[in-house]
């Protein structure tokens, strides 16, 4: 009976021993932040600002010209011949659906360019954090954001290795918040 208990005892400790051996190994990161703080993402800022401008500067133009033609529309009015006052009405309407079309599109412009740009840096971002992960021999990688705890101590921090990886500014850092008044 004694030499069972042993003997138990001496597998549990081989088989405790083993698995503590094979246990798999985790790493976490924050893919949001290292995103943001890529150049390429800084390129593709540039170029949604940019794009964002010209199409704020078109919707100006165009709401300008809607309201300085309700203006003349409101001072002219009781001058106007029936036929005139609905051919001006409906011009109003069809500017003012205009205008709804134009912002409805350029929303969805914009939409597809930061899709289009953001695209290949998430899959560069990926694909680091995947040579790193497999360099270290981790199982998996935890996104950092979106888990309530992590546990420092049993799983690794890559952020450092991916920003070295790609090549990012160890000076480089996100944005402080400002203050809301």
């Amino acid at each position: 009976m004694k030499r069972i208990t042993i003997f138990a005892l001496c597998v549990f400790a081989a088989v405790y021993t083993v698995s503590a051996q094979t246990a798999p190994k985790f790493g976490y990161i924050n893919m949001q932040e290292v995103i943001f703080l890529m150049d390429e993402t800084d390129s593709a800022r540039v170029e949604l600002d940019k794009l964002s401008a010209d199409m704020q500067s078109t919707y100006n133009a165009m709401y300008e010209e809607l309201t300085t033609k309700y203006a003349t529309y409101q001072q002219m009015s009781a001058n106007w011949t029936p036929s005139v006052l609905a051919t001006k009405e409906q011009e109003l309407k069809d500017l003012e659906a205009r205008l709804q079309q134009y912002q409805q599109n350029a929303q969805m412009d914009l939409s597809n360019l930061q899709n289009q740009l953001m695209a290949p840096i998430q899959q560069k971002a990926t694909e680091a954090v995947s040579k790193i992960a497999k360099a270290n021999g981790l199982a998996g990688v935890f996104e950092q954001s979106v888990m309530p705890y992590i546990d420092p101590s049993q799983c690794m921090n890559l952020m450092d290795q991916v920003r070295t990886e790609l090549g990012i500014s160890p000076d480089k850092t996100l944005p402080q918040a400002q203050p809301q008044m």
